[in-house]
């Protein structure tokens, strides 16, 4: 194994003193001279075309500077989906019509926030009320309401992968299983909420958003396409942000609605949304409908499944079609199988949209594909770690017209965790394990904003006292991708962390990148930190070569400050001496290196994936339906682990997530109306609900990834929750095909359990 002086030291993250002691700034703290405060209205209804609006009464209040609607925007729709400019289906304020509760209709800007929700209360606004449907089967039937105009069934978009002969083989298969499962919502619930401040330039016409963001560059177009502007005369600038999970990449109507706030008054305005708001009208997890049918030989070998998935959209697209599309993915994920068929449909409903969150659809996909591949093996007689080692993916497999895997330790994974699940030894009454096996993407293969420019950028500038200058725009959203990145950046220059300054997530200074999603941080931006860095190396090593005073042919190397032959490490130069020759030579101008990446011809999903296996023990409370937690074990294959402690608090935090996808977290409406909305009734876990979580490393080697890594992020979501539905399966012997498994749902499974 190569020995590093950067890349797998554990290292404290750049940011983490100004996060404890509190000097760090989120928008939700900023504030600018002269500033008003804006907040949305919103539609009370499902579905309803509006007659009119009357903001005259809210116009007159003292205090208010703006009132805009549907009709004083400049009529631009927005999405992410620009490749596909049908898809493009938001409006910054509906004008016609409504299509799900929380719908903003109008905006204010007032001088002080109360203000502005007064105003709110004033405007008055008719509409005509019209049937609503909220479940994608129903919304699906030819008879049901359409909530957009020439959207045949509301189908928003289909979704079909096939290969092998999967009739054929499921005719030859010694068993076959069918199951169906319902998989429910869930909310991001990030500390800080949406948020956005605005100030225009009325001088030049040039538009400021700070904003909580994944992606600076994914809001400055979606600003450009809604207000219809250049995507050069708009700044977005990402400060601290506190959680998104895929909640906040796109763009959304408070960053908008700033903007044109601030256009109208020629001041700075703020918008930050009330927690409701955030529960109820912003993004959630993708809600399943899923037939799935496994076929397997005596010997547990599978060879043959299909997959069925009816989704709920919500009323817009926003990115849940690509949950959708990664659905077809990770359903067959980590195992070779031979013959495979996926069809899925995702369907308009009257909802609140769904969209990305933490696993992209990995989480729906592994709950069913892990709890089935577990009831297979008892129907059949087979331990569960052993059909999953007999048909877990190995290095250099391919996924016919899907993917191509490299690097993969899965049955490492296996291993490990089986010789931990061991030492639990044999275990009491009412208490029970669940293994589970994953693989997840180091950053999709998705182009969805139709952007010419790569999907990673990099620059690194060299002073003369040798500090460096690392220009991304990569979104460090709490995942510890900035420390990440230096390092790579420190080790290929080789020299200290302390030298590195980071300049990032801001559109006006720094290089395009796509931002944090798919866990692409550290694969893809790593990639392009790694080659501007190297850039540098190159003219330093030149001018090394120069120095030594010959004519060098052997390998120099650069670390621990210094430059030197590789053969002969006396022979060398501190790094801050070949620095200032190198802008002597470069007649005086710092030394500048660029880098990009963008992945290609690794398949139709992502340049490389993660594997990991996990293994949570419960124990059941028969008489009330309670699980609790007892020891979760995760082995992950994560490449070369670039910062040891942000692995593990990767793990600790995806589990803690996709723990309360299991147990307890779901996001619970009635009519389009979400009924918890707030963390009063919104139930995630705390501290005291989880047990002690054990992290496993295994080392593989990424040929496509910086220095070897791989994602340690998104793919630790998708584990848990089914491998918490398998160990109760094993603890109490009931198949509940729906999540969470709270108390009540567990007790009712129990019950019915013992009638039958």
């Amino acid at each position: 194994m190569i020995k590093y002086s950067v890349i797998g030291k554990a290292t404290r993250n750049i940011d983490g003193v100004a996060k404890v002691t509190g000097e760090a700034r989120y928008t939700f703290d900023m504030t600018l001279p002269g500033m008003l405060y804006g907040k949305l209205l919103r539609s009370p209804h499902p579905h309803a075309r509006i007659i009119s609006i009357d903001t005259s009464e809210a116009e007159r209040l003292p205090g208010v500077k703006v009132v805009i609607t549907g009709k004083d925007t400049p009529g631009g729709k927005y999405g992410p989906w620009r490749r596909f400019p049908e898809l493009m289906d938001e409006e910054v304020l509906a004008t016609t019509k409504i299509r799900f509760i929380g719908d903003a209709v109008a905006a204010v800007a007032a001088t002080h926030e109360d203000i502005a929700k007064k105003a709110l209360e004033l405007i008055k606004v008719k509409y005509e009320l019209l049937p609503a449907v909220f479940n994608p089967v129903e919304a699906a039937k030819d008879d049901a309401p359409q909530i957009h105009d020439g959207v045949e069934n509301n189908i928003n978009i289909t979704r079909h992968i096939e290969w092998g002969d999967v009739d054929k083989a499921f005719k030859i298969a010694d068993y076959v299983r069918e199951d169906r499962y319902e998989l429910t919502s869930q909310s991001h619930v990030p500390l800080e909420v949406h948020d956005a401040l605005a100030s225009f330039d009325k001088s030049n016409g040039r538009l400021t958003v700070w904003t909580s963001t994944q992606s600076p560059y994914y809001v400055q177009l979606g600003l450009a396409d809604a207000l219809k502007m250049r995507e050069g005369d708009i700044r977005v600038i990402k400060p601290h942000v506190g959680g998104a999970f895929g909640g906040k990449i796109s763009t959304y109507p408070e960053q908008i609605c700033a903007a044109l706030l601030s256009m109208k008054t020629g001041k700075p305005v703020k918008i930050v949304l009330n927690r409701e708001e955030e529960f109820a009208v912003t993004r959630r997890r993708t809600p399943m409908y899923v037939a799935t049918k496994i076929g397997a030989k005596k010997d547990g070998t599978i060879v043959a499944k299909e997959v069925k998935v009816i989704s709920d959209g919500g009323a817009y697209t926003a990115l849940g079609s690509t949950a959708l599309y990664l659905m077809g993915t990770y359903s067959n994920f980590p195992y070779k199988i031979p013959n495979y068929r996926f069809d899925g449909c995702r369907v308009y409903t009257n909802n609140n949209p769904s969209s990305a969150m933490r696993g992209f659809g990995g989480p729906q996909a592994v709950y069913i594909s892990e709890t089935q591949i577990d009831r297979l093996a008892h129907d059949i007689g087979i331990d569960p770690i052993v059909i999953r080692r007999k048909n877990g993916m190995t290095p250099h497999y391919v996924v016919p017209g899907q993917a191509t895997i490299e690097s993969c330790g899965l049955h490492e994974c296996i291993d490990k965790v089986e010789q931990k699940v061991k030492k639990w030894g044999k275990l009491p009454k009412y208490q029970g394990v669940g293994m589970v096996c994953y693989g997840f993407m180091c950053g999709g293969i998705f182009n969805w904003i139709n952007t010419p420019y790569a999907f990673s950028g990099a620059m690194v500038r060299v002073n003369v006292d040798g500090t460096v200058d690392l220009f991304i725009q990569a979104s460090d959203i709490g995942q510890g991708s900035n420390t990440a990145l230096a390092m790579i950046c420190a080790e290929e220059l080789g020299i200290s962390l302390m030298d590195i300054r980071l300049h990032v997530a801001d559109t006006g200074i720094t290089p395009v990148d796509l931002g944090a999603w798919g866990s692409r941080q550290t694969f893809m931006t790593g990639n392009a930190v790694k080659a501007a860095a190297a850039e540098i190396k190159r003219k330093l090593m030149d001018v090394a070569r120069i120095k030594l005073g010959e004519n060098i042919v052997y390998d120099l190397e650069a670390k621990n400050g210094r430059i030197y032959l590789a053969l002969r490490p006396e022979r060398g130069y501190s790094y801050y001496s070949i620095v200032k020759d190198a802008i002597k030579y470069n007649d005086g101008e710092a030394l500048i290196g660029t880098g990009h990446y963008t992945p290609h011809g690794k398949g139709m999903v992502s340049p490389a994936f993660t594997f990991g296996a996990q293994a949570v023990k419960v124990e059941v409370d028969i008489e009330t339906g309670r699980v609790k937690l007892l020891d979760i074990v995760t082995a992950h294959d994560c490449g070369q682990v670039i910062n040891p402690p942000a692995v593990r608090g990767q793990v600790e935090g995806a589990t803690h997530m996709a723990a309360g996808y299991g147990l307890t977290e779901e996001l619970i409406s009635e009519d389009g109306l979400v009924l918890n909305a707030s963390l009063a009734y919104y139930k995630i876990l705390r501290y005291r609900d989880m047990p002690h979580i054990t992290t496993l490393e295994v080392h593989t080697h990424e040929p496509e990834g910086p220095f070897g890594a791989k994602e340690a992020g998104e793919g630790l979501t998708t584990p848990t929750a089914a491998a918490i539905a398998n160990a109760v399966y094993h603890a109490v012997g009931v198949e509940i095909n729906s999540n969470p498994l709270t108390a009540e749902r567990v007790f009712k499974a129990l019950k019915k359990n013992r009638a039958t």
